[in-house]
This record gives C-alpha cells, sequence and structure tokens, in this order.
C-alpha cells in the first residue's frame, strides 16, 4: 500500500541557494477570479513537461494537465502551440511569445531522484501579463507518492490563480459494483479524486452502501449488510481497521459525521416512524433529536455544527427542512412544484445545500442557499443521486445509473453547472463520498 504523507512531510523547502529564486522578491497583486458569475471564460494557462527524468517529468505534467480539464476553471493550452518547451525551468519564459498565443500563466519545472533515491520535483508559475515568477514550490517524497505531488502542484496552482481552496489532493470513497444487475457484489473501495489509485476495503462477501467520510479524518461511515442483519461500521480507511457502532435494524442511511468527526447523525425507525439520532463516538450514547408520526432521514450538519439538514415526508411530500442540531422546531426550505427532495448535504463552505429532486420521473442534482432561496440544477436526467461535496465548496460528485442492463457510474460537475466530466472506476460504481483534503 503507498503511504499516505503528510503535506508537512510532502512540501519540504530545499535550503541554501535553491529556495530563494522561490520567492517572489516583488509584490504580486493577487487576481480576482469571478469564477461564480455569469459571464466567465477560464483561464488560458500552458503546462510544461517537467524537465530531468523524462518519463517521470511528462507524467507528471499529464496529471497536472488533467486535473486542470476537469476544474473548468483553467484551460489547458494545446501543447502544439507552444512558443517554447520550457526546458529551463530556472529562466523567465519569453513573454511576448507566449502572449501572441494569448496563454495568460505558465508553468515549468523539472523532476527526478536526488542521492538519497527520494523523489525531487518544483515548479514555477509565470504571470504572463505581469511578466513575473508568482509561484512556485518544492516536494521531497518517496517515489510512490508521485501522483499525489501532481496533485498538490495542481493545488497550488489553482489556489493561485482562483484565489478558492484547493481540492485536487483528495480521495473519494465509493461503492465498486460488479455481477448481474438482480445480484451485485458490493464492494468498499477508494480512488484519488480522478479516479486513480483505486484500493478496495471490503472483499465484497458483505454488501456495503452508503459509505460517509469524517470531515476531519481519513475514516468512514459505511453499511454493511451480512446474514440479513444491517450494521454501522467506523472505518480508517488508510489502515483499513474497522469498528462495528452498532445493529440498526430498519436503517436505509449510513450514518453522517458531525464537523468535529466525535458524533455521528443517522435515522432510526422506531414502529412506523423514522426520527434522527445523535450518537458520541467516544460514550456510544445517543440522543433522539425528532419525535414525529412521518420519516426524517438523511440528515447532515453545516459545517459549524450548529444546523442539520434533513428530508422529511411529515408535510405530506418528500422535503428538505432544517432545524438546530440540538432538535427542536424544522422549517422547510424546498419548494419546487411537484417535486420531492432528498439526500441533502450541506457545503463545506456553509453557503449551498447540494439535493437530489424527483419530478416527472426525473432525477435531478443541485444546489440551494440554506434559506431555500437560489435554487440551481446542475445535472438532470435519469437516474442521479448521491450529492457529496469537494472540500473547496466549489464542486459535487454523485452517481447516475441510466438503467436498463448496464449500472451506475460517477460524475463530477462545478455548482455553476458549467462543467461535468465522468470519473472513470474499474467497473459500476456509486454512492461516492469525497475525503476533506489531505493532510
Amino acid at each position: 500500500m503507498t503511504p499516505l504523507i503528510t503535506r508537512r512531510q510532502a512540501v519540504t523547502l530545499l535550503a541554501g541557494t535553491l529556495a530563494a529564486p522561490f520567492v517572489s522578491r516583488h509584490a504580486y497583486a493577487q487576481r480576482s477570479l469571478d469564477i461564480r458569475g455569469g459571464s466567465f471564460a477560464p483561464v488560458q494557462i500552458a503546462v510544461a513537461d517537467f524537465t530531468g527524468d523524462a518519463q517521470q517529468g511528462s507524467a507528471l505534467s499529464q496529471i497536472i494537465t488533467n486535473n486542470f480539464k476537469r476544474s473548468v476553471y483553467l484551460a489547458p493550452m494545446d501543447r502544439g502551440a507552444f512558443v517554447e518547451k520550457g526546458d529551463n525551468p530556472d529562466a523567465a519564459p519569453n513573454w511576448d511569445a507566449w502572449k501572441t498565443i494569448n496563454a495568460q500563466f505558465v508553468v515549468t519545472g523539472r523532476t527526478g531522484r536526488g542521492g538519497d533515491g527520494r523523489l525531487r520535483s518544483e515548479f514555477r508559475l509565470w504571470d504572463v501579463s505581469q511578466r513575473q515568477q508568482v509561484a512556485g514550490q518544492q516536494y521531497v517524497t518517496d517515489p510512490q507518492n508521485s501522483r499525489r505531488v501532481a496533485h498538490l502542484v495542481s493545488d497550488a496552482i489553482f489556489t493561485k490563480i482562483t484565489g478558492e481552496g484547493p481540492f485536487f489532493d483528495t480521495r473519494v470513497v465509493f461503492v465498486d459494483e460488479t455481477g448481474a444487475r438482480q445480484k451485485r457484489r458490493k464492494r468498499l473501495a477508494i480512488m484519488d479524486q480522478d479516479g486513480a489509485n483505486v484500493r478496495y476495503l471490503t472483499n465484497g462477501n458483505d454488501l456495503v452502501l452508503t459509505p460517509r467520510f469524517s470531515p476531519s479524518s481519513q475514516d468512514v461511515t459505511y453499511m454493511a449488510f451480512g446474514d440479513d442483519e444491517a450494521k454501522v461500521y467506523l472505518m480508517n480507511v488508510q489502515t483499513a481497521q474497522r469498528e462495528v457502532v452498532g445493529n440498526f435494524p430498519g436503517m436505509t442511511f449510513a450514518p453522517r459525521f458531525a464537523p468535529d468527526g466525535q458524533r455521528i447523525i443517522m435515522s432510526l425507525s422506531t414502529g412506523t416512524n423514522t426520527n434522527l439520532f445523535a450518537m458520541d463516538l467516544r460514550s456510544r450514547s445517543t440522543t433522539r433529536l425528532t419525535d414525529t408520526s412521518g420519516i426524517d432521514t438523511s440528515p447532515s450538519y453545516s459545517p459549524d455544527g450548529s444546523q442539520i439538514v434533513f428530508e422529511s415526508d411529515r408535510g405530506g411530500t418528500q422535503q428538505l427542512y432544517i432545524m438546530s442540531a440540538s432538535g427542536g422546531g424544522a422549517k422547510r426550505i424546498s419548494f419546487g412544484q411537484g417535486a420531492r427532495y432528498s439526500t441533502p448535504v450541506w457545503s463545506p463552505k456553509g453557503d449551498y445545500i447540494a439535493f437530489t429532486r424527483q419530478r416527472s420521473g426525473s432525477f435531478a442534482i443541485g444546489v440551494m442557499k440554506p434559506d431555500g432561496s437560489g435554487e440551481r440544477i446542475i445535472a438532470d436526467g435519469y437516474h442521479n443521486e448521491g450529492p457529496t461535496w469537494a472540500p473547496n465548496g466549489l464542486y459535487v460528485m454523485f452517481f447516475r445509473d441510466p438503467g436498463g442492463g448496464g449500472g451506475s457510474k460517477i460524475y463530477m460537475a462545478n455548482i455553476t453547472g458549467r462543467g461535468e466530466s465522468i470519473v472513470t472506476t474499474p467497473s459500476y460504481a456509486s454512492d461516492p463520498s469525497w475525503s476533506p483534503l489531505l493532510r
């Protein structure tokens, strides 16, 4: 298993004369890129092959390029149009030549193994209009972590240009599905956010459902059905160590974590009703949060832990409600005509809630503000479900099952609805859950 390095371990500034050029001595005015407004043009960026180890350098720059393509906001330029190859990453680009082909930024770098066998990689980001280097970093790590270095470089550049938080250095846990539709083998799996480095966490003997990542650690909760009994497990995805949280007959969704990672919230059936409960993971004590005659389910905490969004049929149809994290009165926030709403998930930034909307046989993925305003559909069709947020709150993953003899696949889109791309997996896949930013 590839060791998980921390950002502190991966991002090592080399001392001495090499370090100084990576810190610009000139003041750089951060650009303000309006990536949420109505009019938008992606930033044109040229990513040169990293020098040094030719094979490693080409692979690293290709991963960075692919990340930017999926970001929507950065548009990698065709290498056939490059005016120079970036053979000397320490030298400033030919500003006038790059400007003539409308390049706004240029990325250069080098990679290779040092005398100690570790991988040493570095990049520089050049702003063509301001004619200066605006970012740069050096990384020293185990060669097995080369793909993660590419994601770290991508994050550093994305954040510098857009002013938004990083998200490439993340992973996604999901349910891998194989076999005939009537008898699926469902295993818990994890991958990089771009679909690479798939690793299986369960053997498929039990049917697994709805994994949920902790927002503060590398732990997940998930449901498993074995011997016709539903159990909720807590697993550390790095070590694959797991423990049983409890047996919960009638549960249909795994619990979600509170922002501090020390509590979970879930829906439990009591007779003909389903209500919400919170559990302290240390003491395993539970607190009942709702007590209605309807079905309250699929709860999700706000990022500050003060509120909960959930779905309920207490008003006669399946709708979204918000209430205090300690329980009490609830306020309905979804009002789409003739629509039912489900699987709400609060954005890590707190500004939106993602949801699944069902109307006239169509299953859409959308977002709305916590007060119910600003509803926007970002994916529509049959059958979209199960949104999960990137840690920067700009992107949502979900799964789509077109029906027929096939199966579901995972997709990614940004919250403006501008970009949608498939996340390639080895087989059918469902129930994605995005990790927090790796540390």
